[in-house]
């Protein structure tokens, strides 16, 4: 007997019927049941890119006593931490100007020192622009004389861009301000504080 011979074909029926077990198994298969899942999705709106930002350089900053040039006023001077204004929006809208005010409270300590008898010069630092940017006026104290004595009290201009869009080609501005409190001669001696809010605003023109 040709045991090799018997081996081969024995071998090859063997894959055979696995490949007709294969064929019959795919054969069979067939859908039982049905059914459809709803597949949703909410998309949001994208953020505006950048912002209409301002930083202060520092939180606090200190007034020093110098001659006044009246016996009756006693003046303390110093300077405001530098404020930046930054706009880095891909896209800022139309019609609309920025610009930033500053609001003292009352000096407390010994005796209590009125908001309006704290003054400031602003001043535009950013030499860059034509003209997009412009510091505020002077506020002169109370016990100056003028027509705009009034100190602190209210929120005054520190810096105004009267057009958005205009000043964000700059995209960065700086400003501070000179600093100057006026107090009687026989004002309480001691450690004074008071806060100066400074606030951002942009409104439609």
């Amino acid at each position: 007997m040709n045991t090799r011979g018997l081996l081969a074909r024995t071998a090859i029926g063997a894959a055979g019927g696995m490949l007709l077990i294969g064929v019959a198994g795919a054969a069979i298969a067939e859908e039982i049941e049905g059914d459809e899942v709803d597949v949703n999705v909410e998309i949001a709106e994208l953020p505006p890119v950048g912002a209409l930002t301002m930083e202060v350089a520092a939180d606090s900053t200190t007034l020093t006593e110098v001659d006044s040039g009246d016996a009756e006023i006693r003046q303390f001077d110093g300077v405001l931490p530098t404020v930046t204004v930054t706009d880095d929006r891909e896209e800022v809208p139309e019609g609309v100007f920025w610009y930033v005010t500053g609001q003292s409270s009352d000096f407390t300590g010994p005796a209590t020192i009125p908001a309006g008898h704290l003054g400031w010069t602003p001043n535009l630092i950013t030499e860059e622009g034509d003209g997009e940017v412009a510091e505020g006026d002077q506020v002169d104290t109370v016990l100056d004389e003028g027509p705009n004595n009034v100190g602190l009290v209210g929120e005054e201009l520190l810096a105004l861009a009267l057009d958005s869009q205009s000043a964000s080609t700059v995209g960065q501005w700086t400003a501070n301000a000179d600093l100057f409190l006026k107090t009687p001669v026989d004002v309480a001696p001691g450690s004074y504080s008071a806060t100066l809010t400074l606030t951002l605003w942009e409104d439609a023109q």
